[in-house]
């Protein structure tokens, strides 16, 4: 009986070291470049590659808006940006979702957003973007804050994205 209970207990802390992972799967940098290549791949446009560089940028931010507040950074000037917040846990791939979920928004005929917000989706697939870096943090609240950085920025006017 003694054995069993051993069995048991070794079974429960495996299961809690799988679920642990489970819960910070999708957050890793290829789970934040796959989700935003799936979507470059569907219009034709090259992938993009994680950057450290990029992605110590988006770590700096993040780290400035535990407050959760939906507050661009700017990109300094040299990268452009998607942000998202969510008032419980939310996944890197879920907020690329959340942006690429506009794509019916964007109208390539007139290169313009129709009915809706479409910059997130515009930013995600622009063609000369090709370097990303990424960042989560949970908010002082419980929620959560992403942002993804884009090199070179995208969604300039008169331009398409792809």
């Amino acid at each position: 009986m003694g054995c069993v209970k051993v069995w048991f207990c070794v079974l429960s802390v495996l299961g809690l070291v799988i679920v642990g992972d489970v819960t910070n799967a999708q957050d890793s940098p290829a789970d934040y470049v796959n989700a935003q290549n799936v979507v470059r791949s569907q219009v034709g446009v090259g992938k993009i590659v994680w950057d450290d560089t990029v992605a110590a940028f988006a770590q700096n931010y993040a780290n400035q808006r535990k407050d959760c507040q939906l507050i661009h950074s700017g990109g300094g000037g040299k990268y452009g940006e998607n942000i998202a917040m969510s008032t419980g846990d939310m996944s890197g791939t879920e907020a690329v979702k959340l942006w690429v979920d506009e794509k019916p928004y964007y109208d390539y005929a007139s290169n313009t957003c129709v009915g809706g917000e479409c910059l997130h989706y515009t930013q995600v697939v622009w063609r000369n973007s090709v370097r990303l870096g990424c960042a989560k943090v949970r908010c002082d609240n419980g929620g959560t804050f992403i942002t993804c950085n884009y090199s070179p920025p995208g969604n300039y006017i008169g331009e398409r994205p792809y």
